[in-house]
Protein backbone atom coordinates (compact mmCIF):
# COMPACT_ATOMS: atom_id res chain seq x y z
CA UNK A 1 0.00 0.00 0.00
CA UNK A 2 1.10 3.78 -0.41
CA UNK A 3 2.99 5.31 2.61
CA UNK A 4 0.39 8.31 4.18
CA UNK A 5 1.72 11.47 3.19
CA UNK A 6 4.06 13.11 5.83
CA UNK A 7 2.55 16.43 6.73
CA UNK A 8 4.36 19.40 8.32
CA UNK A 9 2.03 19.99 10.86
CA UNK A 10 3.24 19.36 14.60
CA UNK A 11 0.56 18.96 17.30
CA UNK A 12 1.15 21.12 20.39
CA UNK A 13 0.08 22.10 23.93
CA UNK A 14 -1.67 26.02 23.61
CA UNK A 15 0.70 28.23 24.60
CA UNK A 16 -1.47 30.96 26.07
CA UNK A 17 -2.35 30.43 29.98
CA UNK A 18 -5.28 27.61 30.21
CA UNK A 19 -6.73 26.18 33.21
CA UNK A 20 -6.70 22.83 33.47
CA UNK A 21 -3.98 22.83 30.31
CA UNK A 22 -2.08 20.03 32.43
CA UNK A 23 -2.97 17.80 34.75
CA UNK A 24 -2.49 14.05 36.47
CA UNK A 25 -4.53 12.64 33.69
CA UNK A 26 -5.37 14.79 30.92
CA UNK A 27 -4.22 17.55 28.70
CA UNK A 28 -4.94 20.10 26.27
CA UNK A 29 -4.15 20.29 22.70
CA UNK A 30 -5.09 22.85 20.18
CA UNK A 31 -7.24 22.12 17.39
CA UNK A 32 -5.52 21.61 13.70
CA UNK A 33 -6.68 23.72 11.28
CA UNK A 34 -5.90 24.01 7.69
CA UNK A 35 -3.41 21.01 8.52
CA UNK A 36 -4.77 18.45 6.17
CA UNK A 37 -5.66 19.99 2.84
CA UNK A 38 -5.86 18.22 -0.24
CA UNK A 39 -5.07 14.92 1.54
CA UNK A 40 -8.89 14.54 3.32
CA UNK A 41 -11.57 14.07 1.62
CA UNK A 42 -15.07 14.97 3.29
CA UNK A 43 -15.71 10.95 3.63
CA UNK A 44 -12.71 10.69 5.95
CA UNK A 45 -11.90 10.50 9.42
CA UNK A 46 -9.38 11.85 11.30
CA UNK A 47 -7.45 10.21 14.56
CA UNK A 48 -5.26 11.10 17.27
CA UNK A 49 -2.64 8.84 17.99
CA UNK A 50 -1.21 8.95 21.58
CA UNK A 51 1.58 6.94 22.94
CA UNK A 52 4.51 6.70 25.43
CA UNK A 53 7.40 8.74 24.22
CA UNK A 54 9.79 5.53 24.24
CA UNK A 55 6.91 3.73 22.06
CA UNK A 56 6.51 6.55 19.20
CA UNK A 57 9.23 5.69 17.03
CA UNK A 58 8.22 1.86 16.62
CA UNK A 59 4.30 2.23 16.13
CA UNK A 60 2.97 1.53 12.93
CA UNK A 61 -0.18 2.69 11.76
CA UNK A 62 -3.21 0.31 11.27
CA UNK A 63 -4.04 -1.18 7.83
CA UNK A 64 -8.04 -0.19 8.75
CA UNK A 65 -9.96 1.06 11.18
CA UNK A 66 -10.87 -2.65 12.57
CA UNK A 67 -6.96 -2.64 13.90
CA UNK A 68 -7.17 0.71 15.37
CA UNK A 69 -5.99 0.20 18.81
CA UNK A 70 -7.81 0.97 21.76
CA UNK A 71 -7.20 2.73 24.72
CA UNK A 72 -7.66 -0.83 26.76
CA UNK A 73 -4.90 -1.77 24.99
CA UNK A 74 -2.56 1.04 26.40
CA UNK A 75 -0.68 -0.68 28.62
CA UNK A 76 0.61 -3.71 26.14
CA UNK A 77 0.54 -1.69 22.85
CA UNK A 78 2.24 1.72 25.04
CA UNK A 79 0.01 3.43 22.26
CA UNK A 80 -4.22 3.96 21.05
CA UNK A 81 -6.17 6.04 18.94
CA UNK A 82 -8.95 7.63 19.83
CA UNK A 83 -10.77 11.02 19.19
CA UNK A 84 -12.17 10.02 15.63
CA UNK A 85 -13.50 13.04 13.98
CA UNK A 86 -14.77 13.94 10.18
CA UNK A 87 -12.06 15.69 8.33
CA UNK A 88 -14.42 18.84 7.56
CA UNK A 89 -13.57 19.78 11.43
CA UNK A 90 -10.54 20.79 10.35
CA UNK A 91 -10.66 22.49 7.82
CA UNK A 92 -9.61 26.33 7.69
CA UNK A 93 -13.25 27.40 7.97
CA UNK A 94 -13.73 25.56 10.78
CA UNK A 95 -13.90 27.12 14.42
CA UNK A 96 -10.60 26.51 16.35
CA UNK A 97 -10.54 25.80 20.13
CA UNK A 98 -8.70 22.81 22.28
CA UNK A 99 -9.21 19.15 22.33
CA UNK A 100 -8.57 17.35 25.70
CA UNK A 101 -6.94 14.77 25.43
CA UNK A 102 -8.27 11.91 28.79
CA UNK A 103 -11.30 13.45 29.43
CA UNK A 104 -13.58 10.89 28.75
CA UNK A 105 -14.16 8.97 32.84
CA UNK A 106 -16.58 6.94 31.67
CA UNK A 107 -14.81 4.63 29.09
CA UNK A 108 -15.19 1.47 31.34
CA UNK A 109 -18.34 1.61 30.54
CA UNK A 110 -17.97 1.55 26.71
CA UNK A 111 -18.01 -0.88 24.69
CA UNK A 112 -14.99 -2.24 23.19
CA UNK A 113 -15.80 -1.37 19.48
CA UNK A 114 -16.33 2.80 20.71
CA UNK A 115 -13.35 4.50 21.06
CA UNK A 116 -12.05 5.49 24.05
CA UNK A 117 -10.81 8.67 25.30
CA UNK A 118 -9.98 7.44 29.09
CA UNK A 119 -7.68 9.04 31.72
CA UNK A 120 -3.92 8.81 31.23
CA UNK A 121 -2.52 5.78 33.67
CA UNK A 122 0.81 7.91 34.51
CA UNK A 123 2.57 11.46 33.65
CA UNK A 124 3.89 10.07 30.53
CA UNK A 125 5.65 11.60 29.23
CA UNK A 126 3.65 11.36 25.56
CA UNK A 127 4.12 12.35 22.24
CA UNK A 128 0.96 12.42 19.89
CA UNK A 129 0.02 12.71 16.14
CA UNK A 130 -3.11 13.07 13.71
CA UNK A 131 -3.89 10.40 11.44
CA UNK A 132 -6.05 10.43 8.63
CA UNK A 133 -7.81 7.15 7.68
CA UNK A 134 -10.18 6.30 4.42
CA UNK A 135 -11.59 3.66 2.90
CA UNK A 136 -8.42 2.23 2.05
CA UNK A 137 -6.36 2.75 5.24
CA UNK A 138 -4.30 5.84 6.52
CA UNK A 139 -3.64 8.51 3.70
CA UNK A 140 -1.82 11.10 5.12
CA UNK A 141 -0.37 12.06 8.71
CA UNK A 142 1.19 14.62 11.25
CA UNK A 143 4.86 14.40 12.79
CA UNK A 144 4.89 13.68 16.56
CA UNK A 145 4.54 16.36 19.25
CA UNK A 146 6.84 17.16 21.83
CA UNK A 147 7.15 15.35 24.94
CA UNK A 148 4.30 15.83 26.83
CA UNK A 149 5.02 15.21 30.60
CA UNK A 150 1.57 15.70 33.13
CA UNK A 151 1.37 17.03 36.38
CA UNK A 152 2.81 14.65 39.44
CA UNK A 153 0.26 13.99 42.78
CA UNK A 154 3.05 14.63 45.55
CA UNK A 155 3.18 11.09 47.89
CA UNK A 156 1.64 11.32 50.86
CA UNK A 157 4.69 9.93 52.33
CA UNK A 158 6.33 13.54 50.97
CA UNK A 159 4.19 15.74 53.47
CA UNK A 160 5.18 16.86 56.79
CA UNK A 161 2.79 17.83 59.72
CA UNK A 162 5.82 18.95 61.51
CA UNK A 163 5.40 23.02 62.27
CA UNK A 164 8.41 25.15 60.45
CA UNK A 165 9.75 27.11 62.72
CA UNK A 166 8.24 30.61 64.14
CA UNK A 167 5.16 29.20 62.84
CA UNK A 168 3.13 29.51 66.68
CA UNK A 169 4.39 33.33 66.28
CA UNK A 170 2.57 33.33 62.69
CA UNK A 171 -0.35 32.21 64.48
CA UNK A 172 -0.77 33.94 67.30
CA UNK A 173 -0.12 37.70 65.54
CA UNK A 174 -3.01 36.24 62.66
CA UNK A 175 -5.66 35.71 66.23
CA UNK A 176 -4.64 39.13 67.77
CA UNK A 177 -5.15 40.75 64.33
CA UNK A 178 -8.57 39.06 63.92
CA UNK A 179 -9.56 39.52 67.50
CA UNK A 180 -9.05 43.14 66.48
CA UNK A 181 -10.72 43.34 63.63
CA UNK A 182 -13.82 41.85 65.09
CA UNK A 183 -13.46 44.42 68.04
CA UNK A 184 -13.00 46.99 65.42
CA UNK A 185 -16.26 46.10 63.57
CA UNK A 186 -18.46 45.32 66.34
CA UNK A 187 -17.29 49.19 68.07
CA UNK A 188 -18.51 50.47 64.56
CA UNK A 189 -21.67 48.45 64.10
CA UNK A 190 -22.71 50.29 67.55
CA UNK A 191 -22.02 53.16 66.37
CA UNK A 192 -23.93 53.14 63.43
CA UNK A 193 -27.04 51.25 65.69
CA UNK A 194 -26.56 54.08 68.12
CA UNK A 195 -26.92 57.08 65.50
CA UNK A 196 -29.98 55.26 63.41
CA UNK A 197 -31.87 54.84 67.19
CA UNK A 198 -31.37 58.55 67.96
CA UNK A 199 -32.44 59.60 64.52
CA UNK A 200 -35.60 57.28 64.92
CA UNK A 201 -36.37 58.58 68.45
CA UNK A 202 -35.49 62.42 67.62
CA UNK A 203 -37.55 62.54 63.71
CA UNK A 204 -39.61 59.95 63.72
CA UNK A 205 -37.12 57.36 61.96
CA UNK A 206 -36.31 60.31 59.53
CA UNK A 207 -32.69 60.13 58.10
CA UNK A 208 -31.19 63.67 59.74
CA UNK A 209 -31.81 64.01 63.39
CA UNK A 210 -34.25 66.85 64.69
CA UNK A 211 -33.78 68.90 67.95
CA UNK A 212 -35.99 67.81 70.99
CA UNK A 213 -38.90 69.69 71.83
CA UNK A 214 -38.41 71.57 75.00
CA UNK A 215 -39.97 69.73 77.91
CA UNK A 216 -43.59 70.42 79.05
CA UNK A 217 -43.75 71.85 82.78
CA UNK A 218 -44.87 68.60 84.74
CA UNK A 219 -48.74 69.21 86.51
CA UNK A 220 -49.47 66.78 89.34
CA UNK A 221 -52.32 64.23 89.75
CA UNK A 222 -55.36 65.52 91.16
CA UNK A 223 -57.03 63.06 93.29
CA UNK A 224 -61.14 63.59 93.28
CA UNK A 225 -61.63 66.59 94.89
CA UNK A 226 -63.20 66.55 98.28
CA UNK A 227 -65.00 69.55 100.18
CA UNK A 228 -62.95 70.55 103.19
CA UNK A 229 -65.39 69.96 106.63
CA UNK A 230 -66.03 73.24 108.18
CA UNK A 231 -65.16 73.80 111.93
CA UNK A 232 -68.96 74.21 113.55
CA UNK A 233 -69.95 77.46 115.65
CA UNK A 234 -68.27 76.32 119.24
CA UNK A 235 -71.03 76.97 121.97
CA UNK A 236 -70.06 79.27 124.45
CA UNK A 237 -67.84 77.61 127.05
CA UNK A 238 -66.30 75.38 125.07
CA UNK A 239 -62.45 75.04 124.50
CA UNK A 240 -60.67 75.03 121.57
CA UNK A 241 -57.53 74.49 120.32
CA UNK A 242 -54.37 76.52 119.64
CA UNK A 243 -54.75 79.11 117.04
CA UNK A 244 -55.22 77.34 113.33
CA UNK A 245 -56.36 73.97 114.45
CA UNK A 246 -59.88 72.90 114.62
CA UNK A 247 -62.11 73.30 117.86
CA UNK A 248 -63.13 70.44 119.93
CA UNK A 249 -65.46 70.14 122.82
CA UNK A 250 -64.25 68.76 126.15
CA UNK A 251 -64.85 65.09 127.09
CA UNK A 252 -67.03 64.74 128.58
CA UNK A 253 -68.28 68.03 128.16
CA UNK A 254 -68.25 70.47 130.46
CA UNK A 255 -71.93 71.91 131.30
CA UNK A 256 -72.31 75.17 129.75
CA UNK A 257 -73.82 78.29 132.03
CA UNK A 258 -77.60 78.38 130.89
CA UNK A 259 -77.89 82.27 128.72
Amino acid sequence: PTPPALLPYVPHVPPAALLGKLTATTFALERPRCAFGPHANTSDTVWLVVAFANASDTFRNPPSRADVPRYEQLPSAHAYMTLETVAAAYTCAAPGGVLRVGGDTACGCQGSQDPCNGPLPSPGPYRVKFLVMGCQGPTAETRWSELILLRRAASPSTITSVPMPGGSAVVLITCILASLGAVLATALLGTLGYGSYVGMCSGGGGTSPQRTPPAQPHQSYKTHHIPPVLPQSVPPGCTCSPPGLACFAPWPPAPCPDK
